[in-house]
C-alpha cells in the first residue's frame, strides 16, 4: 500500500465533501471527517487496489463514480442529519471524486501501487516470435556421450 497515493487521496476527498456538504448543509466536522475516511478508505480499497489493478484506468474511473456516489449517499444518510435531499450533493461529490481519480491513477500505475504483482498481459499476435535452428556441436558430442546409447557402432 502506498501512503501518498493514499494520503492524496484522502486529501481530495475530504477537500469535496467538506466544500459540498460544508457550504450546502449544516453538518458538524466531524461527521464530515468521518465521511471522508471512510469514502476514501472504501473507495481506495475497492476502486484502485482492485479494479484499476485489472481493468485499467478508464474503468476504474467510471466505476470509482458509482462507488463514491454511493459510499458518500449512504454515509450521508447515516452521518448528515438533515431535512435536504443527499443524492445531489452525492452526484456533486462523486462527479468531482471522479474528475480527481484518472490522475491518481496514473500515478499509481506510474509508480506499481495498484496490484501486488505484475498483471500478465497477453502479447498480441503480431509480438510473438519463433526460432527455427539445427543442432549444434555440442548436441551431437552429448548424444555421442550419453550412456544408454550404443556407441560401439
Amino acid at each position: 500500500m502506498n501512503l501518498k497515493a493514499l494520503g492524496i487521496k484522502f486529501i481530495a476527498t475530504t477537500i469535496i465533501i467538506f466544500s459540498i456538504f460544508g457550504i450546502f448543509y449544516d453538518v458538524s466536522f466531524f461527521n464530515l471527517f468521518l465521511v471522508s475516511i471512510l469514502t476514501t478508505a472504501i473507495s481506495y480499497v475497492i476502486g484502485d487496489l482492485f479494479i484499476l489493478g485489472r481493468f485499467g484506468n478508464v474503468v476504474a474511473s467510471i466505476s470509482d463514480f458509482f462507488l463514491a456516489f454511493i459510499t458518500v449517499a449512504t454515509l450521508g444518510y447515516f452521518f448528515i442529519e438533515t431535512t435536504m435531499p443527499i443524492i445531489v450533493a452525492s452526484l456533486f461529490s462523486a462527479f468531482f471524486m471522479s474528475l480527481v481519480e484518472p490522475f491518481l491513477h496514473a500515478y499509481m500505475q506510474e509508480q506499481d501501487v495498484s496490484s501486488g504483482h505484475k498483471e500478465y498481459r497477453t502479447p498480441p499476435i503480431g509480438d510473438l516470435q519463433f526460432e527455427i535452428s539445427e543442432e549444434t556441436e555440442a548436441q551431437s558430442i552429448n548424444r555421442k556421450n550419453d550412456p544408454k546409447r550404443d556407441n560401439t557402432k
